[in-house]
């Protein structure tokens, strides 16, 4: 299904937030949940020159990357009546216009049992984006998420409120990648290399 025929004159939709719509959706909604879509794993692979970074220091933002065992926890936004063409808006704005974002249908599943799965739209930066920038080890994404700043804030900012996510909502799902990089980076704090992250930061993302 593509996602244009996906939203086309629908009364109810679904969007699937994995990084930072998970704490800052910033568009009104009907109702939230907490859950996974399966055959995606998360990954700090995109690059940000303006939310999160800028033109010289990109920061480092998730993305997802396919991997069929995998599954990646996150929120779904249901979105009614006028909401739909608002979020819709304002999404592809943040999302594809300033992040480079393409969209995606998923199915999405609640963390509370007995509930059904729903379809949700999902938006995902692949390599054909210019400011994608792959793998590359924990260590020196956390050096670089650690140095880098943008309008919206300190990079360490983004995955500190992340981690602490899916430490609150989803305390019993792995996550190796996010929190190595998490761990790295705020050693590089601690020690007072690359840029200090402000204790405010911290506090603010509890």
């Amino acid at each position: 299904m593509k996602p244009q025929d996906f939203t086309k004159e629908k009364s109810s939709l679904w969007i699937f937030g994995y990084g930072s719509l998970v704490w800052k959706p910033n568009f009104a909604y009907k109702r939230s949940k907490v859950g996974y879509i399966k055959g995606y794993k998360r990954r700090f692979w995109h690059g940000d020159d303006f939310y999160r970074g800028d033109k010289e220091n990109l920061g480092r933002v998730v993305t997802l990357i396919e991997d069929e065992l995998a599954c990646t926890w996150g929120v779904a936004y249901e979105v009614t009546g006028p909401q739909i063409e608002e979020s819709l808006q304002y999404l592809n704005i943040r999302e594809v216009m300033m992040g480079g974002y393409i969209t995606e249908v998923v199915e999405f599943t609640p963390r509370e049992r007995g509930q059904s799965s729903q379809l949700a739209l999902v938006y995902i930066a692949t390599a054909d984006n210019p400011i994608y920038l792959g793998p590359a080890p924990d260590a020196e994404i956390a050096a670089q998420i650690a140095s880098c700043r943008g309008t919206t804030g300190h990079n360490m900012e983004y995955l500190v409120r992340l981690a602490e996510f899916m430490r609150l909502y989803c305390p019993d799902a792995e996550d190796h990648h996010l929190f190595a990089i998490e761990e790295h980076a705020l050693n590089f704090v601690r020690r007072g290399t690359e840029c200090p992250l402000q204790k405010s930061v911290l506090v603010g993302a509890q």
